[in-house]
């Protein structure tokens, strides 16, 4: 049986034969239904890109029916167990986990990139005291482009890599420049002794002592949620970042447009959310009452459900697990309690259970890192730190796929028809 699909258009009797491949089919040979010699023929409306395929990606494959996550076939239950950022960025970037010489090669060159030109210091101290991380974060890199001005020889294999080199090096420094900027305190240089999650650590949280060292569950509690934030596929951020990159403009600029995509409450800013909804609970006491609420139409639970996921993320039964073990250091978040509940009773909840919403990835994220001392502001932020590997990633992808243009969509224009000019005097 031939992989097509039959369209019957009733507006003229006519009969296409439209080829399925990959199970999709191309919205451009739908051009040739028209009605006449003046239709431009049929197009496909699809707001918010609900059912349209942009790209074929090799990168991160996701089964949301199944909760299934991969990056490059790889489970992300075993990355998160077994694997380092950097290791798991070495991945998701160039396709094969590395062999040992590559990934000391690969470490090196991200660590030798780590400290930021003087200049951008400077950059950074003049945002205003109380200026949010993100709004500094999303600045600095955009200026990366002014910076590193050979980022524009994007079909320059040696040159992107060098721009990869530095975007993964460089952005935890941004992050914990934003972050001490924020609060008053000086900024503190990458110590290229330690580890990625380690040395922001270090670049976040270091006072007085000549050598820091963080708590090592701490430091493998942010590899984990790096790792399950390095990439997820066709999101807002992403889209951006391929979007802004089919222009061929620098990958800084790029990455300045896909961190803003991720600036917004209902991407980067969703555990925020949660920590709010939870603060505002207040005490387990209230938490049937808040369920009764959410159910009139009255509130909505964050935290829960998913544009791809129709069972339980994938990436938050990790983050719960994580979430146990930071518990162990920092003490016992008093929200989790809360969180707890609202989970048991949503999961049996046939309200809940029969919309498939399950916990997200942003359910227990937020409270971790309100548990490691990370104000909320910074949450954002966190999360672009990791994602810059997927975001570069997709970004090398899309140039070197022939089949992608600069990207310009279609729409279906309902203003008004042609009408003449009028002057100023006959305007009622």
């Amino acid at each position: 049986m031939a992989d097509t699909l039959t369209i019957t258009d009733n507006r003229t009797g006519k009969t296409y034969e439209v080829p399925i491949k990959d199970n999709a089919i191309r919205a451009t040979d739908l051009r040739q239904m028209k009605t006449g010699e003046d239709d431009q023929g049929l197009m496909t409306y699809d707001p918010a890109f609900m059912n349209t395929s942009a790209c074929r990606s090799r990168i991160t494959y996701i089964d949301g029916d199944k909760g299934i996550l991969e990056y490059r076939g790889y489970p992300i239950e075993q990355l998160a167990e077994h694997s380092t950022y950097l290791e798991t960025a070495y991945l998701i970037i160039f396709g094969e986990l590395p062999t040992e010489s590559q990934l000391k090669t690969w470490i090196r060159d991200i660590t030798l990139h780590t400290m930021l030109h003087e200049n951008i210091k400077k950059l950074m101290e003049g945002f205003q005291y109380d200026a949010h991380p993100m709004g500094v974060f999303l600045s600095t890199v955009g200026a990366f482009s002014t910076f590193y001005p050979d980022a524009k020889k994007i079909f320059d294999e040696q040159s992107r890599k060098k721009q990869i080199h530095r975007l993964i090096a460089k952005v935890p420094t941004i992050a914990a420049y934003a972050f001490r900027h924020s609060i008053g305190r000086p900024y503190i240089y990458p110590d290229n002794d330690l580890s990625f999650a380690g040395n922001f650590l270090n670049m976040l949280f270091r006072m007085t002592e000549p050598k820091y060292a963080a708590n090592p569950v701490l430091e493998r509690a942010l590899e984990v949620l790096f790792i399950l934030h390095a990439d997820h596929e066709q999101n807002c951020s992403t889209t951006a970042m391929r979007s802004i990159g089919s222009s061929h403009v620098d990958p800084y600029s790029a990455m300045a447009g896909a961190a803003a995509a991720l600036y917004g409450p209902l991407h980067g800013g969703a555990n925020e959310a949660v920590l709010r909804m939870l603060s505002e609970i207040g005490s387990l006491d209230n938490v049937p009452g808040f369920i009764k609420r959410v159910k009139a139409g009255e509130g909505r639970l964050m935290g829960f459900g998913h544009r791809v996921y129709k069972s339980y993320d994938p990436r938050a039964k990790i983050i719960k697990k994580t979430a146990d073990a930071v518990f162990e250091v920092t003490g016992r978040n008093p929200l989790l309690d809360i969180a707890l509940e609202l989970e048991r009773i949503a999961l049996q909840d046939d309200y809940f259970v029969s919309r498939k919403l399950y916990p997200n990835v942003d359910f227990y994220s937020g409270l971790i890192y309100q548990a490691m001392s990370f104000p909320v502001t910074m949450f954002p932020v966190l999360f672009a730190i990791p994602r810059t590997a997927g975001w570069i990633a997709h970004w090398e992808e899309m140039l070197l796929d022939p089949e992608q243009k600069i990207a310009r969509p279609r729409q279906v224009y309902a203003g008004s028809a042609r009408r003449d000019y009028v002057g100023l005097d006959k305007r009622k």
